[in-house]
């Protein structure tokens, strides 16, 4: 298969589909990648780390969409990329469509095969190619957030560790998944006060054993989360119902009581957002102050530390990059049913049930485009 990577050029994105020893394992198995000058700079991998890899250089987007049977890409397609889209093309990357029924129109229009990163699952129903950007971001998380914190940045002016005989901040985690235990591991890493909601009591009881007793687990009713969202110096909004968009858990009153330069980092924006006051950002302009808060919502966290995210999000996709071009898109599907899960768009017809219900678009059952 002819498999193609074109930069990215959502704002500040400077991660990329294939690292080098992708394209050279890639290469190894028979396939032919192009790759789009300059594509791999943002995380030090110049075009002749590809070419040695056994990459095609190409000089634009255009050709490498043009040429290119399957599409490897980091970020969901920008407006000029989906025009480039074309049918029966393979675009596998993260898409995200819950929140953005433009995007899923105009992929639907292009009649591209659209197989998205965050609703592949495993064995056990987890996400294996959303977990390591989650990760990333729940890091992340933290350190944005203290360093919002301080006051000539706009924040309150806590130290998150506090000092003897100074309180230390209180960190309130919504949501104890991937991006929630790694925000919290950080957290209590710089010694604040951490408190975590879930509505999984299975989920907390793992938490308790993972961190211990310095670890508040709180059980996530209405009330529970209105009382510690209130209290929070730093709020991480880590919510994730697997294809839908976030729940609204956080409500404009919840946040207009939280302190004056207190933060909140919402790593559920990229399905929405998990509080009514949260809206896109991007690492160009990333925080604005609502109902006195400070909200961090970039859409891309991880393209901040670009090539650690890069090499991450590797390690998980090239399994699934292997297989789509070594059996062919429909067969890869049929022979995996996880990898099947990431199937979204398809010649025209949106076929991820969550996405249609949340956008109020038909659905086609998956069964009918891979059939037998």
């Amino acid at each position: 298969m002819l498999i193609g990577v074109p930069k990215e050029i959502k704002t500040h994105e400077y991660r990329v589909g294939l690292v080098p020893s992708s394209v050279r394992e890639l290469v190894h198995h028979g396939h032919r990648v192009l790759v789009e000058t300059g594509a791999g700079n943002g995380i030090g991998c110049a075009d002749a780390d590809y070419e040695r890899a056994g990459a095609e250089i190409v000089p634009d987007a255009a050709t490498v969409f043009a040429r290119a049977e399957m599409i490897v890409k980091v970020k969901e397609p920008q407006p000029q990329e989906v025009e480039m889209l074309r049918e029966g093309q393979v675009l596998f990357t993260y898409l995200h469509l819950a929140a953005d029924r433009r995007l899923t129109e105009g992929l639907m229009q292009s009649g591209c095969v659209a197989i998205a990163y965050e609703t592949v699952t495993d064995a056990r129903g987890r996400l294996p190619l959303l977990a390591p950007m989650s990760e990333v971001a729940g890091r992340m998380s933290i350190q944005v957030g203290a360093h919002y914190l301080e006051k000539m940045n706009g924040g309150a002016g806590i130290l998150l560790g506090g000092v003897p005989g100074v309180q230390a901040g209180r960190v309130v985690v919504i949501g104890g998944g991937v991006a929630g235990t790694n925000a919290i591991r950080v957290a209590m890493g710089m010694e604040a006060q951490v408190y975590v909601l879930d509505r999984s009591l299975s989920r907390l009881y793992e938490l308790d054993l993972q961190f211990g007793a310095m670890l508040n687990t709180i059980y996530a009713t209405v009330d529970a989360i209105e009382t510690h969202v209130v209290m929070a110096d730093l709020l991480i909004g880590a919510v994730l119902v697997p294809g839908h968009a976030a729940p609204k858990l956080i409500s404009r009153e919840m946040i207009r009581a939280m302190r004056p330069g207190s933060v909140f980092v919402d790593i559920s924006i990229d399905q929405g957002g998990c509080s009514e006051t949260s809206r896109p950002t991007t690492h160009a302009d990333p925080v604005y102050v609502e109902e006195g808060v400070i909200h961090y919502c970039v859409t891309n966290m991880p393209g901040a530390v670009p090539r650690t995210s890069t090499f991450a999000l590797n390690n998980a996709t090239l399994p699934f990059v292997l297989a789509l071009a070594t059996k062919g898109w429909k067969q890869a599907l049929r022979d995996d049913p996880h990898l099947a899960d990431g199937l979204n768009v398809c010649h025209g017809r949106l076929v991820y049930q969550a996405i249609a219900d949340d956008l109020g678009l038909p659905y086609t059952p998956r069964a009918a485009v891979l059939g037998a």
